[in-house]
C-alpha cells in the first residue's frame, strides 16, 4: 500500500536505524570508518550517536583495550544505545549536548559526526568542541547531506523543485552544510585530508517516502501555502504510481588534528 500524504513522522530511532541499514547507508559508513584508521587501544568518540547504530563497529575496531564514547542529548536515543551495547563493556554512553562535549581535553584519538551538524544550533561551536577533545594526530570523520541537491523525478518538475526549496528553507536547519564541511573543518583547526561525495539513490517509493519525508513534508508545504494543495496531492500520488527515482549528495570529510 502506498504511503499517504501527511504520514506522521516515524519513531526517530527506528528511522535512523533503517536509514543506516540501507545499501547507501552501509556503504558510506563503512568507507568513513575505514578512512578513520581506528587502531586497537584507541579512544573513539561518536558525537550524536543516536540509537547506537555505529557503536558496535567502533567497539570492534578499538578492541578490548580501547574505549568508545557515545554522546547524545536525547534520553530515548541513549536508552536504545545502551540496550544495543549492553554486552560491550568498552562502550560508554554519555548524555550531553554536542556544544558541550563531556570529554576531557586532548583524550580522543578518533571521532566521527554523522548527519548531526545539519541539526545543531552552531556547527562551528561543535567542531571547536571536537578540536578541544581530540589529541594531536587524531583523525576525525564528518558526513552531512547537501539538501540543495535533492532531486525527485516527476512530470511536474516545478513541484519537485518547490519540494526541494521547502526542504532547504524550512525543514533542515543547516540544509547545505555538506558543501561547507571542508571549510568549517579547516576553520576549526583541522587539516582536511579527504573529501568524498556519494549519491544515495532511491528507486523504491516507500523507502524514499520514509527516508526523505516526501508525504509529510509536502503536506507541511501545502499547509504553509508554499505549494498549491491540489498540485501537491497530484505530485505525491503520481510518485507512488510509476517508476521512481530520487537522490541527493552526501559529503564526507576526513581530517586530522
Amino acid at each position: 500500500m502506498a504511503s499517504t500524504l501527511g504520514t506522521p513522522r516515524p519513531d526517530q530511532a527506528a528511522y535512523m536505524l533503517r536509514a543506516a541499514a540501507g545499501g547507501a547507508g552501509r556503504a558510506y559508513k563503512r568507507e568513513l570508518l575505514d578512512l578513520l584508521d581506528i587502531r586497537t587501544g584507541q579512544t573513539a568518540l561518536d558525537v550524536g550517536c543516536g540509537p547506537g547504530t555505529d557503536l558496535p563497529a567502533l567497539a570492534e575496531r578499538v578492541g578490548d583495550d580501547g574505549t568508545v564514547i557515545g554522546v547524545d542529548r536525547d534520553p530515548d536515543m541513549l536508552a536504545r544505545a545502551r540496550e544495543r551495547t549492553k554486552d560491550l563493556r568498552r562502550v560508554e554512553i554519555r548524555e550531553a549536548d554536542a556544544h558541550a562535549l563531556p570529554v576531557e581535553p586532548g583524550t580522543v584519538d578518533r571521532a566521527k559526526i554523522d548527519r548531526v551538524l545539519m541539526h545543531v544550533a552552531e556547527p562551528a561551536d561543535v567542531l571547536a568542541q571536537l578540536h578541544r577533545a581530540t589529541r594531536p594526530g587524531a583523525r576525525i570523520a564528518l558526513a552531512e547531506p547537501d539538501w540543495d541537491t535533492l532531486i525527485v523525478d516527476a512530470e511536474d518538475l516545478e513541484t519537485s523543485r518547490a519540494f526541494t526549496r521547502w526542504t532547504t528553507t524550512e525543514v533542515v536547519r543547516h540544509a547545505t552544510i555538506g558543501r561547507g564541511l571542508a571549510r568549517l573543518a579547516e576553520q576549526a583547526g583541522f587539516h582536511v585530508e579527504t573529501v568524498l561525495a556519494t549519491t544515495p539513490v532511491f528507486r523504491d517509493f516507500e523507502d524514499a517516502d520514509h527516508t526523505l519525508g516526501l508525504g509529510r513534508n509536502m503536506q507541511n508545504a501545502i499547509d504553509a501555502g508554499h505549494v498549491d494543495r491540489d498540485r501537491g496531492h497530484r505530485w505525491f500520488a503520481a510518485l507512488s504510481q510509476g517508476p521512481f527515482f530520487a537522490s541527493f549528495t552526501l559529503v564526507g570529510v576526513v581530517c586530522s588534528r
